[in-house]
């Protein structure tokens, strides 16, 4: 992964401190400035690709490790406070004040080593288990980000959904959504190069509403590990929702325990219930199936064939509605026109 401008500039200025403070302490030691400046160097870089290495290690890892290190080294504190050197045992050893302080440190790295891997290794709501009036995530989800997938940005209905005010939050794109909508765009296929060209149309559209605060986040995942599951890794360490219309990638973040918001979901509930009897009006479009029927379209998209309704097509009619049923393409409405 390349760092970015202001790591590296961090880093040539924690190079050029390592350098002057090698020349200062020499020339406290009465040793040539330029040889202290030179050892200097060699200390600065060294420490460069270490801190590369820890590229994928965030703050809240960092805080994680420290809590875990107070929570160890104040075990030890108390394990080494009971009065198990006090023992005649220790007493009578010849060296017991020299093992006695090798035991400590021990105790001391031991317990702080182990409490900072037990830390790492914990989520949220762990912590908050421990600390029951301390939480690491906030209680209400309407200003937790939204992690957006490539689906769901090919899909377009974001940029009106979130006009509507039912989106709230900063929207999240992954990296690895942009280099896979680049991938579909250079794409041999026509129709792979079509979606994804919708894909990044739909960002520049998303980039354009004011309001709308788009974030591109920057993956440290490996290269190798699938799609889906680097977005639910990444959902858990942003403590996102995730905003998809991919039912299986939907069911594996809920089994994670990540939020999930689910466009076909949210289409399905706004289905308007029609029961049998129920009188709409529908515009008719188009002939059906049958040689007296007529199909028109409800607002939420819903397909209604009406009986002995040819001869009205491109009319809009009132209809009863005679039945309802759920197909692979959608919910089927019939209706009789209403004399």
């Amino acid at each position: 992964m390349q760092s970015s401008w202001s790591i590296r500039v961090v880093r040539a200025l924690f190079v050029v401190l390592c350098i002057f403070l090698g020349a200062v302490i020499a020339l406290g030691f009465g040793a040539s400035g330029w040889m202290g400046a030179l050892l200097g160097v060699p200390c600065g870089v060294l420490v460069v690709p270490l801190d590369a290495s820890l590229g994928s290690f965030s703050m809240r890892h960092f805080s994680y490790a420290v809590f875990g290190l107070l929570v160890g080294l104040f075990g030890a504190f108390l394990i080494t406070r009971v009065g198990v050197f006090q023992l005649a045992w220790f007493q009578s050893l010849r060296d017991g004040d020299a093992i006695r302080n090798a035991v400590e440190i021990a105790i001391y790295a031991t317990l702080g080593f182990l409490g900072v891997t037990l830390a790492l290794r914990s989520d949220r709501d762990q912590f908050a288990f421990v600390i029951p009036y301390v939480r690491f995530r906030r209680d209400a989800s309407e200003g937790e980000p939204l992690l957006l997938d490539t689906n769901i940005v090919i899909d377009g209905r974001i940029p009106r959904l979130f006009q509507t005010g039912f989106l709230s939050g900063t929207l999240v794109i992954p990296r690895l959504v942009l280099d896979e909508l680049q991938r579909m765009t250079d794409s041999q296929d026509p129709l792979k190069a079509e979606r994804g060209r919708r894909g990044l149309q739909v960002l520049e559209q998303m980039r354009a509403i004011r309001d709308l605060d788009l974030t591109i986040h920057e993956d440290n995942s490996r290269e190798g590990v699938p799609v889906d599951t680097r977005l639910v890794t990444l959902a858990r360490e942003l403590n996102a929702r995730l905003l998809t219309n991919d039912e299986n990638l939907a069911q594996v973040a809920r089994l994670r325990g990540i939020q999930v918001l689910s466009l076909n979901e949210l289409s399905r509930a706004l289905q308007s219930e029609l029961a049998p009897g129920d009188v709409v009006e529908v515009a008719l479009v188009k002939p059906g199936r049958e040689k007296h029927q007529a199909v028109g379209y409800m607002p939420d998209g819903a397909m209604i064939v009406v009986n002995q309704a040819v001869a009205l097509m491109g009319q809009t009619v009132r209809v009863i509605i005679s039945g309802t049923t759920q197909t692979a393409a959608g919910r089927l409405v019939f209706a009789d026109v209403k004399a």
